[in-house]
């Protein structure tokens, strides 16, 4: 599968409710047992399949709303890519989990930090860049695409 937009995520950044650069704007990892689906809304819309169900956890990721595992995005910049004709959406930062063992990461989901996994909004989900990652206790660096994390 390629990376995919939440259309929740897209409607919330075209109509305003979603700033990339100036909301909390984090990234979670999930197991292979997570199934994209692009009508989910929120980490925890109450359902079986969501992101919270299937998040990393072990040694160098606490799962959960409070959890360690989640980082948070910095030195956010969108730039004009006339030579593809497309806006990306980048994160200048690489992320880094250290000492990470807690199994396979599937892939990463891109969400607006809210006051809730329930009240959180997914943006994207990103299966390239790496994926899947197997954790074995060394550390673990998210590179995304140079071209950009979000391409619209």
């Amino acid at each position: 599968m390629a990376n995919s937009y939440f259309n929740r995520g897209k409607n919330e950044i075209f109509n305003g409710s979603i700033d990339l650069l100036t909301d909390t704007i984090k990234v979670m990892l999930v197991t292979s047992s997570y199934t994209f689906n692009a009508d989910d809304d929120f980490l925890d819309n109450g359902g079986a399949n969501d992101p919270t169900d299937h998040e990393l956890s072990g040694t160098g990721y606490q799962a959960g709303f409070a959890g360690t595992g989640r980082k948070t995005l910095s030195n956010k910049a969108v730039n004009l890519d006339d030579a593809n004709d497309r806006s990306e959406f980048d994160n200048t930062v690489d992320l880094t989990w250290t000492a990470i063992n807690a199994g396979t990461a599937a892939a990463a989901i891109v969400y607006k930090h809210l006051t809730s996994d329930a009240a959180s909004v997914m943006i994207a989900y990103i299966d390239t860049s790496g994926f899947p990652i197997v954790t074995n206790g060394g550390d673990l660096t998210l590179a995304f695409n140079a071209e950009g994390i979000l391409q619209f």
